[in-house]
């Protein structure tokens, strides 16, 4: 087994896998985008005025709190709204991702999104514009499912956490053009425009569902559906011989074996308790994940430099900066992940972020006490510093990481399933912290950074402890890094 492991290791990187990634991995341009230009049209007068004129109305008090300018609960479900969605369509997702296989799942995340969008686009109330951002949840929640699955069936082992990043750098990618678009929305001065922040999203959109109706869909998922022939064609297009890609046929049938053998409800199939460890780790990650902050940084950060003292047009700069910044970190992502590891990655994430927050709440506090005014300026220039400090940390490590690790433990049988459930566990996450997040910062001030500070350190140290590495060990052969572990090797040897 060994030697047959360490051949398929040796499995080459071609061409036509690096497109089909790329391709999927696009994907993840329709989260990012979103997510960021909500944040950004938020702040927009326009926008503002025409949905929710009290906030306006506080913004222009100077006697108002700065820290409880966006405090207002129909304003924050504009952005959080489409969490919940995502929610309920992921877990949707993995029971349609195994039926009709993840390309399709890919195509049906595109219209969905374009089909909110439109919605949102031309709403003249906050209802239609809620039902529009339910719409794009649908969307991103069968995207955020799928292409993390596709990426690692696709992939070659040896190459499977650099590919992995392509989603979480289209993340990034999304985000850095929201704030391109919404800083010129703004300067603009028109009164649409948020409706062409929102709108120009349509266009990655429709960009994905065209690129993949020219991909092949993954052998895992063609073999689980009885189409070993198109199974072995899409292996035989992705890998450099014919040769290659039948070995790898075998080796897929032989582990789809015990999944055509069992007729469970593969949700049902999750809860056994061989399947403990992976479910434990994938909920953990995928829940712990937004309990970094990240939220703060890519959904508020326009807020949180406006209420250090920015105005619209330099908070909307401020998110670029922070977005390019994030950009940049998953190239160290790509470069890093196969070659240092998932978990050292965390870690040295982790400590980063800890950093961040607890020196953020720490400016925040000082500009609060209003001793040293003479260093106003300087009080946004190191929040906006230590936030992209953040911003990278999580760019290199819990951004690409919390989707790349759950698609590699999880066993086929119950890989869909499994990720479904992870992706709807960080949905439920988001949408209570984003919610909540405006009264948090309204009640706690900069206690809250002090608290995601806090979180981040607990979860660091869980990740230290549980999580085993997988670093270039083939989906096949995944069961022997719990065999190894120190802690789950008892857990698995007792099940057997």
């Amino acid at each position: 087994m060994e030697e047959e492991e360490e051949e398929i290791c040796k499995t080459p990187l071609t061409n036509t896998v690096i497109v089909v990634c790329i391709v999927a991995g696009s994907s993840g341009v329709l989260y990012g985008y979103d997510t960021t230009v909500s944040g950004g049209v938020m702040m927009m007068t326009p926008f503002l005025e025409k949905f929710f004129p009290a906030v306006l109305a506080k913004m222009r008090d100077p006697k108002e709190d700065q820290y409880c300018l966006f405090d207002n609960h129909k304003l924050t479900a504009f952005i959080a709204s489409m969490f919940i969605a995502g929610l309920m369509s992921s877990l949707l997702a993995g029971r349609v991702t195994r039926v009709i296989g993840r390309r399709f799942s890919l195509i049906t995340s595109g219209i969905l999104f374009i089909t909110g969008n439109a919605f949102a686009v031309f709403a003249d109330n906050v209802t239609t514009l809620l039902v529009g951002r339910l719409f794009v949840g649908f969307g991103i929640g069968f995207a955020n499912q799928a292409a993390p699955v596709y990426i690692t069936e696709m992939a070659p082992s040896k190459w499977r956490g650099a590919l992995n990043t392509a989603f979480q750098f289209f993340v990034c990618l999304g985000a850095v053009i929201a704030s391109l678009i919404n800083l010129a929305a703004n300067h603009s001065k028109s009164s649409h425009g948020w409706r062409l922040s929102l709108g120009c999203a349509s266009v990655p959109a429709t960009v994905l569902i065209i690129g993949a109706l020219f991909i092949p869909d993954t052998p895992s998922s063609l073999i689980q559906r009885g189409k070993s022939d198109e199974a072995l064609a899409a292996l035989t297009k992705v890998r450099s011989t014919r040769e290659g890609a039948e070995a790898e046929l075998n080796d897929l049938i032989n582990c789809n074996e015990a999944v055509r053998s069992n007729h469970e409800w593969h949700y049902k199939t999750l809860m056994q308790p061989r399947f403990r460890p992976h479910l434990v780790l994938t909920l953990l990650i995928a829940g712990f994940q937004q309990l970094t902050g990240i939220g703060m940084i890519a959904f508020y950060a326009p807020v949180v430099l406006r209420t250090i003292g920015l105005r619209t047009e330099g908070s909307l700069c401020g998110t670029l900066v922070i977005g390019v910044v994030n950009l940049a970190s998953v190239f160290m992502s790509t470069c890093m992940v196969d070659n240092v590891g998932r978990r050292l990655m965390f870690l040295q994430g982790g400590l980063q972020i800890i950093f961040g927050h607890v020196f953020i709440a720490c400016t925040l506090a000082i500009q609060s006490q209003g001793q040293y005014d003479e260093l106003e300026d300087s009080y946004w220039i190191a929040a906006l510093v230590l936030m992209c400090l953040i911003s990278s940390a999580f760019g290199w490590s819990w951004g690409p990481l919390t989707w790349l690790i759950p698609s590699e433990i999880l066993p086929i049988e119950v890989r869909a399933a499994g990720t479904g459930i992870g992706v709807s566990t960080n949905f439920i996450m988001t949408f209570i912290l984003t919610q909540c997040s405006m009264s948090m910062l309204c009640s706690m001030k900069y206690g809250l950074f002090f608290f995601y500070g806090a979180m981040t350190s607990l979860m660091t140290a869980i990740i230290g402890v549980f999580l085993p590495e997988t670093k270039g060990v083939p989906l096949e052969f995944m069961d022997t890094v719990w065999c190894k572990h120190w802690y789950w090797k008892y857990v698995v040897t007792a099940q057997v």
